[in-house]
């Protein structure tokens, strides 16, 4: 799969879970890319996940966290 593939999932699930209410709590960068948690910050019921953790590999997903981190902060 091209890069640019997988950058679109990898952005697709980030997406996803900034749209069901989560914010990204920690972000911890390794070797293969990077894993960052997601808390979510208003659960609507104890049966779902408080936190879903992904590993973004691409450097352009890496960019992109970064943006939703800077608009998180602006958002405070």
């Amino acid at each position: 799969m091209s890069e640019y593939k997988e950058f679109i999932i990898e952005r697709s699930k980030m997406d996803v879970l900034i749209q069901k209410g989560y914010r990204i709590k920690r972000v911890t960068e390794h070797l293969n890319g990077a894993s960052i948690e997601f808390e979510l910050t208003h659960p609507k019921s104890s049966e779902q996940k408080r936190n879903e953790v992904l590993h973004i590999q691409t450097a352009e997903g890496r960019k992109y966290f970064s943006s939703l981190i800077l608009q998180q902060q602006h958002q405070m």
